[in-house]
């Protein structure tokens, strides 16, 4: 505003001072051209007087003969007969004048008595003012007198005038400068949270009253939109989906806890566009396709999460203002998805097998196509086969059990009374493959399923008599130490490759398939011994070497381990 005021100033001073300088010099000029006209006319009058009087021996008394001294230098004299020839000239001897009756001058003073013209020089620096008189002889009588034009006037103070406008410049912009800050200094002090308590121009109190009107409606509004934003900001937040806004540049306008931790970015990311923090091509065409369409969708993996995004456009007025993204953790849907898919499968194949067997068998028995001495042979295979289903179901239904987390009645349980319980059902089974079975620690109680526990027990005991060596050993401890009781089973087996240690906890997952199908396990039981130790906070943990055998350690937590369940 400073800068406008002195500009204004500055401009009306520079305008007053070139219009004055015109209007001097105008007044200056029109004044002293009048004079002399009116003093070129009472020469001429005085002129005429002579020559009737004395006629040219007055114009020769005047010039004296010597024409390079005229009788006054800045007027001349010519006198014309009545047929336009110069009979005599100040100036010039009148033989070298050319014939006057054209001359308008001339011709109008024959005309009228007197008359006058005015003739500029080529370059308009000069004008010749001429005035004519009809002498009483039926002569004319002309005087004439160079004058300057405006345009001399003007070049001939061109300096002085220069020189007096940077001067008033210079003065005006100071003036206009102390003015300027003047006028505004008291602006610039305005308070406007108080407007009606300043001491400033009488012409602003109805601004200041209608600013006043609007800091109390904009503050009504910023305390409204706070309230929003923070019901905004304190929904999302605790939102387990993210939320991206974008406006109609793809600008990030808002982006919720869950958006940052789903698709790994920080707060830095707002007011800049979403290509810096995706740039994936399948996330552009779902953008594009949100913006044409209405809707797009994408699925995409994030630090190791399968992420699905819903894109959709926001209108107002018919015009396209943004778009939401609504990003879901679909990482365990599609996991469990996978699994299904994959426990399906292995389920319809062990179960194709064996049924397969079973029905080969009973169908050479039913078309007696068996030798009596081999029918005692087809019976026991389909009885191993049928029993190998039962067991494949009951462990199928143990697992949907643990899946399903189902109630199941929880009690104090001796983990080292179970260990022996199962070295028991055991004993057996390890004695035809010369095993040593052991059972060592102390008495350790956890609060769990009774069942569940023994199965969990049992499976590892199992499978860990299954892949041993022959005149092995199985050893079972109970421990109770700072992380709580720990069950853990130790063979001499053949161990399980580095690769695969991360999956024999998988439903389904063998090693050696060949020797599992001839041990006649269901690849359950692994997974089942993980199912359970879930279920009741149970960490696992295997340490196996090719050859040197396999130990896997159950560790109950202290909290689970020494707490009695109270339902």
């Amino acid at each position: 505003m400073t800068k406008k005021i002195f500009q204004a100033i500055l401009s009306v001073a520079a305008v007053i001072l070139l219009a004055s300088l015109c209007i001097i010099i105008g007044c200056l000029y029109d004044y002293f051209a009048r004079t002399q006209e009116r003093q070129l006319k009472d020469q001429l009058r005085l002129a005429a007087y002579g020559v009737e009087e004395c006629g040219r021996d007055y114009l020769e008394t005047l010039t004296a003969h010597d024409y390079r001294y005229t009788w006054t230098p800045e007027y001349r004299l010519t006198w014309v007969a009545s047929d336009g020839t110069v009979l005599f000239d100040t100036v010039e001897p009148a033989e070298n004048i050319e014939n006057h009756a054209e001359r308008i001058e001339i011709r109008e003073a024959f005309a009228k008595g007197e008359s006058s013209s005015v003739r500029y020089s080529d370059t308009l620096t000069e004008r010749t003012l001429y005035y004519a008189r009809v002498l009483n002889n039926g002569t004319v009588l002309r005087i004439s007198v160079s004058q300057a034009t405006e345009l001399t006037l003007v070049l001939v103070m061109l300096r002085p005038i220069l020189l007096m406008g940077i001067i008033a410049v210079i003065l005006s912009a100071i003036l206009a400068h102390w003015m300027a800050k003047r006028i505004v200094r008291p602006l610039n002090s305005l308070d406007l949270d108080h407007p009606l308590e300043n001491d400033t121009y009488e012409e602003l109190t109805p601004l200041l009253r209608r600013i006043r009107q609007q800091c109390g409606q904009i503050s009504a509004q910023v305390r409204e939109l706070r309230a929003k934003t923070d019901e905004f900001e304190q929904i999302t937040g605790s939102m387990n989906e993210g939320l991206v806004v974008l406006d109609q540049k793809r600008t990030i306008l808002s982006i919720n806890p869950a958006a940052r931790r789903l698709l790994g970015a920080d707060y830095s990311c707002i007011r800049k566009d979403f290509l810096t923090l995706d740039r994936d091509h399948e996330m552009s065409q779902a953008i594009l396709s949100a913006l044409e369409d209405g809707h797009g969708k994408v699925r995409v993996k994030k630090n190791g999460r399968e992420v699905h995004i819903d894109v959709s456009r926001i209108e107002s007025d018919g015009a396209v203002v943004g778009m939401v993204l609504l990003a879901f953790d679909v990482t365990e849907q599609v996991l469990a998805e996978r699994s299904r898919q994959e426990f399906t499968a292995n389920v319809s194949h062990e179960l194709k097998t064996p049924l397969q067997s079973i029905l080969g068998s009973a169908e050479l028995l039913k078309n007696g196509m068996v030798k009596q001495e081999d029918t005692a042979q087809f019976s026991g295979l389909i009885y191993k086969e049928a029993a190998r289903l039962v067991a494949l179901v009951e462990d199928i239904i143990h697992l949907s059990q643990l899946d399903e987390g189902a109630e199941m009645e929880w009690e104090a349980v001796d983990l080292l009374t179970l260990a022996n319980s199962a070295v028991s059902a055991l004993r057996d089974s390890a004695e035809k493959r010369c095993i040593q079975l052991s059972v060592t620690g102390e008495s350790t109680q956890v609060n769990g399923v009774r069942g569940f526990l023994y199965e969990m027990t049992y499976n590892l005991c199992d499978n860990a008599i299954k892949y041993n060596v022959e005149n092995g050993s199985v050893e079972i401890s109970v421990s109770k130490g700072a992380r709580g009781a720990v069950l853990t089973v130790k063979d001499t087996g053949i161990g399980i490759p580095p690769e695969f240690q991360p999956r024999v906890f998988e439903r389904f997952f063998r090693v050696d398939k060949s020797r599992s199908k001839a041990s006649g396990g269901t690849g359950l039981g692994l997974s089942i011994v993980k199912h359970i130790a879930q279920y009741h906070h149970a960490e696992i943990e295997l340490h196996s070497d090719i050859g040197l055998g396999s130990t896997i350690s159950v560790c109950f937590p202290t909290n689970k381990a020494e707490d009695l369940i109270t339902q």
